[in-house]
């Protein structure tokens, strides 16, 4: 990998790949914080300011990436500037996507709330889609030499204007009817001395964990492993896969909405149920293919990971933002979401590769999954999972009381 190469002393190519991922995972630990500063902060100040501040702070810490010098220029000072960025990266991470969703979510009719969120949170596929296709391009185009001297800079850079885009149309939309309905009610409540009526989220708070422990797992081994997976593991030229986990990212994509649209049509919870029970079935084989070294199976099994995935994405993104009433739905759900994310998709690339080092096995990250998924499934039947879709963004504790 070519950041291991370049920011970090010449050792073996696990060791190398653990280095980074390492790095990779380290930046997660600043999710949780993130998730709770930022979750405080959108319930109080809206969604739309939100979204300002962390697409900057974001755009900012990924461009300061492409700018660094490497290991051989200054030393062991190198994978300390790194590692700054990632955590400044984590950190603005945690308030993208909750915030995003949530957003989307408030504005969208009761209906097809599903499929608004999930074609908003599909979008979360595009830059590891683009990052494969344009490190491709790059490659080609410079040769490796050339890529590895300052090619890979490019990536990184172009963070800035894109930032700058984001900031612009984030800029100039409004704010969540939600959350200036609910903000309403707890003003006029305020101002007549009324009492607003609390509910226990503490089931909405597991049921988050539970969806986004798999959710991260699944997301950060298709989209930041799959690729080191197939070249180091099962020994795929580097072009190839990059090639094929692009197309199965994209397939991904467009199966967002369809998972969204299904849980419209069909209710959260037999849809959620149902693709992760397809999961549990269809996961190891998916790895085995994957594994396989022919080009027809590699994409095989990443589509079997790509059209699974994109389902359960595409219901869980607006699920997890409907079990919380809209006065602290990001707080609740950013926090929840963002804890299991740094244990489980921060470390998922490196658990991984540990677990293919110990075992020799490489459907290894497949069982781990479906293990996952498991118990997932009966958490969230054990703990009765509520029936969100079509329910109002409102909840009885968002409005004022009578007096």
């Amino acid at each position: 990998m070519i950041i291991g190469k370049l920011f970090f002393p010449e050792q073996d190519d696990v060791t190398e790949i653990l280095a980074v991922f390492g790095v990779y995972a380290v930046g997660f630990l600043m999710r949780p914080l993130g998730g709770i500063v930022f979750g405080l902060l959108g319930d109080r100040i809206g969604r739309r300011r939100l979204l300002v501040i962390v697409i900057l702070s974001a755009g900012a810490a990924t461009m300061a990436i492409g700018l660094l010098p490497t290991y051989q220029q200054i030393g062991i000072l190198a994978p300390i500037l790194l590692l700054a960025c990632r955590m400044v990266q984590g950190f603005s991470a945690a308030g993208e996507t909750v915030t995003s969703n949530a957003f989307m979510g408030e504005h969208a009719p009761a209906e097809k709330r599903g499929l608004y969120v999930g074609f908003n949170y599909s979008f979360t596929t595009v830059p590891s889609v683009v990052a494969a296709l344009f490190v491709l391009l790059l490659m080609n185009a410079l040769g490796p030499d050339m890529y590895e001297s300052w090619g890979w800079r490019i990536a990184f850079l172009v963070a800035g204007p894109i930032a700058l885009i984001g900031f612009y149309i984030r800029k100039n939309v409004d704010e969540s009817p939600a959350f200036e309905a609910a903000k309403e009610a707890q003003e006029m409540a305020r101002s007549q001395n009324l009492e607003q009526k609390e509910t226990s989220s503490r089931l909405a708070v597991v049921h988050t964990l539970a969806l986004a422990a798999l959710s991260s797992l699944m997301f950060y081994l298709f989209s930041g492993y799959m690729v080191v997976y197939l070249k180091s593991s099962a020994g795929v030229e580097q072009g190839q896969a990059l090639l094929t986990n692009g197309i199965a990212l994209f397939i991904a994509f467009v199966f967002f909405w369809i998972g969204g649209a299904l849980s419209d049509r069909f209710g959260r919870r037999p849809v959620l149920f149902s693709v992760i029970s397809a999961i549990i079935v269809l996961y190891l084989p998916a790895f085995w293919l994957a594994g396989h070294g022919t080009l027809w199976s590699i994409l095989a099994g990443q589509l079997i990971i790509g059209i699974t995935g994109g389902i359960f994405w595409g219901v869980f993104g607006v699920t997890i933002l409907e079990l919380f009433p809209t006065r602290n739905r990001l707080s609740g759900a950013m926090i929840s979401y963002n804890m299991s994310y740094t244990v489980f998709g921060g470390t998922a690339p490196l658990v991984a590769t540990w677990l293919i080092a110990q075992t020799g096995l490489l459907i290894a990250p497949g069982i781990y999954t479906v293990g996952v998924a498991i118990l997932v499934l009966i958490i969230l039947i054990a703990l009765k999972m509520p029936e969100t879709a079509a329910t109002s963004m409102l909840h009885d504790e968002d409005r004022v009381p009578a007096p």
